[in-house]
């Protein structure tokens, strides 16, 4: 039998993390190790409290899973049919498949995308960095402080109160850089968004590559309204889950930003990348607030996604592993 373990990673981070619903100083997540037979593999979960995911909470599921029997997991199907009887929350899902798929991997001799079946990222991945939302007269030093000109796309997140003085300062700064805007769910309507957005689409100097759900996911009416009026490409997050109905996805948006975290696992993370695809929409790979061990993983499957936000690790004081390495915003797996 396989032995499994749950340790919680108690991270500070560089700065104060905040979005559209909620800032934090630090972050607690969970590192996940299965060993047996000379091979072991380790998975990341990053709890999301949008999804009622906590700590306490994913801790006391894992050991629901043990008393379960875990342990008698050996294979990843074993692992698939035990959580379809055990459902645990996403990312704690994605913790366990991925670090029984990284000791399949390394017992089988296989990197892990030829163990999933996809191709290899061709070099470094180029990654967007985001700015959380801070007050205007912040952004000048934070940008100098962090580096940010020297990745090739910036994510900016936005409220709906302070998106507009938040991006007048950035386009100032970096007129012509590209940008993803992340709303989180901020505005609550499409008229209200709209107004929003024919403020924003004057700044001089803004070149936005996408908006990131804006509206709320239950608002999939608005969103079907708003489909091909914007100006630039939507794209879905909260509102894909891990039972999506692409085809409604894609009478609502232009592309998907999958969260492996979200999607609870690689096997759903690349269903969810194959549908989006299928349904003639782009794909994004996006991330938590992780360590380099969820950005690794993610790096295994890079190469299927049109655009990857994996900045994740960088947002962690004292980073503890060490897996990934950033130089002029391109990730490289050094493991």
């Amino acid at each position: 039998m396989l032995t499994w373990t749950l340790t919680p990673l108690s991270l500070p981070l560089r700065f104060t993390w905040k979005i559209a619903r909620n800032a934090t100083a630090t972050k607690t997540n969970l590192l996940v190790q299965v060993a047996g037979g000379g091979h072991v593999g380790r998975g990341e979960a990053a709890p999301n409290i949008r999804y009622h995911e906590t700590p306490e909470g994913l801790q006391a599921e894992f050991a629901q899973l043990v008393a379960n029997g875990l342990s008698r997991c050996e294979t990843l199907t074993d692992l698939t049919a035990f959580l379809a009887q055990h459902p645990p929350a996403a990312a704690l899902r994605f913790a366990l498949e991925s670090a029984l798929v990284h000791r399949e991997a390394s017992r089988l001799g296989q990197s892990v995308p030829t163990y999933l079946g996809v191709p290899a990222p061709n070099g470094p991945v180029p990654t967007a960095v985001s700015l959380p939302i801070m007050e205007p007269q912040q952004v000048a030093g934070f940008v100098h402080e962090q580096g940010l000109t020297r990745f090739p796309m910036l994510k900016i997140k936005v409220d709906r109160d302070g998106a507009l003085d938040l991006l007048t300062e950035v386009t100032r700064l970096l007129p012509g850089h590209p940008l993803i805007i992340d709303g989180n769910e901020a505005w609550p309507d499409a008229d209200s968004l709209r107004r929003s957005w024919e403020q924003i689409q004057r700044l001089p100097g803004l070149r936005v590559r996408l908006l990131e759900q804006p509206l709320p996911a239950a608002r999939a009416a608005d969103y079907r309204a708003l489909k091909g009026q914007l100006n630039c490409p939507v794209f879905a997050d909260e509102s894909v889950t891990g039972h999506a109905d692409f085809a409604e996805i894609a009478r609502q948006f232009d592309g998907v930003n999958m969260k492996l975290m979200k999607a609870g696992g690689y096997l759903n993370g690349l269903h969810i990348l194959r549908e989006t695809r299928a349904h003639g929409l782009q794909t994004m790979l996006g991330c938590m607030v992780e360590t380099s061990l969820g950005i690794w993983s993610a790096l295994q499957i890079s190469a299927l996604a049109d655009v990857c936000d994996l900045d994740g690790f960088l947002i962690v004081r004292d980073e503890p592993f060490g897996l990934v390495q950033e130089a002029d915003g391109l990730l490289t797996g050094v493991r």
